[in-house]
């Protein structure tokens, strides 16, 4: 296994999947002279030239839309938003036109392109640079979304976004861009999406938590270990489709579940697998699912308001205690 940051494994798929397919390119705002604006493509304009790494201006409609129409032509772009914030000015090219040209032409069209960038907060950028953005576009039929926390999961699950088929939303945390991890060496390495992982066992409670929020439930299973209780936990890294079963199981084992979203409480994905869960393993819960989410309401700027509006690792133990009957 090599030791690579977030970023270097994102690199790494895309440089594999650009030379095993000539079909792949990379557009977005500072992607080719500048390496990328958090260095995820640096090192791609020297390899591959200005046709197939291209700097865009400043008009996340403009090269959104140029990129669906490539992907149509038979091309696999990928799309790069300096955040998922911006990209809100493209939502007509990804809600109304990626995602619907296959059930609109019947099935005679594709568009295989990935979108990808930060998603979510990052530090202190306040309202309009906050917001974490899977949920709205998992709402949508038509994409699919991942969301990875690890190097390991980003490396595998953007290979196999990059060769699917649909439009791909592939959302990371700028927080997250410097982190190590072990990432696999094997050849062609891939993870397939939809596939939920276990990356903790234990018998207490289930805890659902995907990209950052994972490393906050993790850090709340290390308190809680000392304590005497074993949280079993669980990274979707797949938000849409998400691995229900994986999740149903763990329920099934520990009676127990909380659900931690880097999200607002209304029509998250906190909310949906809550649903699913009390729906089909209603008769094995021994306490309501809890939910940990950001307030309904937008980032504050300051720093201290800002830590306070976050989900942290406290708000994750104090969910797991009432779960538990601990309080």
């Amino acid at each position: 296994m090599a030791v690579l940051q977030f970023r270097e494994a994102l690199l790494q798929a895309i440089d594999e999947e650009m030379e095993r397919d000539e079909s792949v390119f990379i557009m977005g705002e500072e992607v080719a002279e500048y390496n990328g604006a958090y260095k995820v493509t640096e090192g791609l304009l020297d390899k591959y030239g200005f046709k197939r790494v291209i700097d865009t201006p400043i008009s996340e409609l403009g090269f959104s839309g140029i990129g669906v129409g490539a992907a149509m032509k038979g091309l696999r772009p990928i799309v790069e938003f300096m955040t998922f914030n911006f990209a809100v000015l493209a939502a007509d090219q990804i809600l109304n036109h990626a995602s619907k040209v296959r059930y609109m032409l019947g099935g005679q069209a594709s568009v295989p392109i990935v979108f990808r960038g930060p998603n979510a907060s990052a530090g202190q950028l306040a309202a309009t640079h906050s917001v974490a953005y899977d949920s709205m576009y998992a709402h949508f039929p038509g994409l699919v979304v991942i969301y990875p926390s690890e190097p390991d999961d980003a490396k595998g699950l953007l290979k196999s976004a990059i060769r699917c088929e649909d439009p791909v939303i592939f959302m990371e945390s700028e927080q997250m861009y410097g982190m190590k991890g072990e990432v696999s060496e094997e050849k062609d390495y891939i993870i397939p999406i939809g596939k939920a992982k276990v990356k903790r066992e234990g018998g207490d409670v289930t805890v659902v938590a995907s990209g950052k929020m994972y490393h906050v439930a993790k850090k709340a299973a290390e308190v809680l270990a000392k304590e005497g209780v074993e949280m079993e936990l669980i990274d979707p890294r797949t938000i849409k489709p998400l691995d229900m079963e994986t999740i149903i199981q763990s329920v099934k084992k520990t009676n127990r579940c909380v659900i931690v979203d880097e999200a607002h409480p209304y029509g998250g994905m906190a909310a949906e697998a809550g649903f699913l869960i009390q729906r089909e393993a209603f008769d094995y819960l021994d306490a309501p699912v809890r939910r940990v989410t950001l307030p309904d309401a937008h980032a504050p700027f300051a720093k201290n308001l800002f830590d306070l509006w976050l989900p942290d690792a406290k708000k994750v133990i104090d969910a797991v205690n009432a779960v538990t009957y601990r309080n």
